[in-house]
């Protein structure tokens, strides 16, 4: 499998003497979905603003397909989809007129653009939002358009920052479903979240960070392996690694 996300060495921050991530690395090849996980302040918003290009690091490199943001930029940004947890929307444009314009900045074809938003709106129960304008929306709807936007991009790579706040038990199924379909479409799935107990049955890999720095990383068995022998504890559950290997979730 080809790799679409690499992360070499990164460290950075928002002041140029103070690192908040120091040497990160991240590979993420086609049809993989790893799980960003860690307390609040980790570094887990530092990281994924790193990999969007709206931070530039101390130090590293990041490549999507190959690309670096100095390279192309125009080729590096197009070749992601981020979602932000709070939902950023137009509030004079419709549910529907987003779409479009997501559309349009993607180049999706007008056939294929037609047949995606039908199918969207019906799974996340938003048809009858169509022509609705966002800045009449609630805060789970407005998260279901920026789901649904990036799903019509289909671009090679999904950066999902705590996807599942606002969204109601439906939603979160609908998201996961296509999630799965994505990764079988052969994107790559970046998704940092709180809800440990979904992501452990969806992720392929996992990254837990603490202060900046990467403290355990691999599959869910690597995790429990992990957790176990930092904590010398048999350890069964993802949540249960994250208590172990935090000192109980705490910063």
């Amino acid at each position: 499998m080809n790799t679409v996300l690499r992360v070499e060495q990164i460290s950075g921050g928002y002041s140029p003497k103070r690192a908040i991530i120091h040497e990160l690395n991240i590979e993420i090849k086609e049809g993989e979905m790893i799980g960003l996980i860690g307390v609040n302040g980790a570094g887990k918003s530092t990281t994924i603003k790193h990999i969007l290009g709206l931070m530039t690091p101390h130090q590293g490199e990041i490549t999507i397909n190959g690309t670096t943001l100095k390279d192309d930029v125009e080729l590096y940004r197009s070749s992601y989809t981020y979602v932000p947890e709070t939902p950023i929307l137009f509030d004079e444009l419709t549910v529907e007129e987003h779409l479009r314009l997501t559309a349009m900045a993607y180049g999706v074809p007008e056939e294929q653009y037609v047949q995606q938003t039908e199918q969207l709106l019906e799974r996340f129960h938003m048809t009858k939002k169509r022509k609705a304008l966002s800045a009449h929306l609630s805060k789970g709807m407005k998260q279901k358009v920026m789901i649904m936007s990036a799903l019509l991009a289909k671009p090679s790579l999904f950066i999902i920052d705590e996807p599942f706040l606002g969204l109601d038990p439906l939603g979160i199924r609908s998201l996961l479903e296509d999630l799965v379909e994505v990764k079988r479409g052969g994107s790559a799935i970046l998704m940092s979240s709180h809800i440990l107990s979904t992501v452990e049955h969806y992720c392929d890999r996992f990254i837990m960070l603490d202060q900046g720095r990467m403290v355990a990383h691999g599959t869910l068995q690597d995790m429990l392996q992990q957790a176990s022998q930092h904590s010398k504890q048999d350890v069964t559950t993802l949540e249960d690694a994250f208590y172990a290997m935090l000192n109980g979730g705490e910063a």
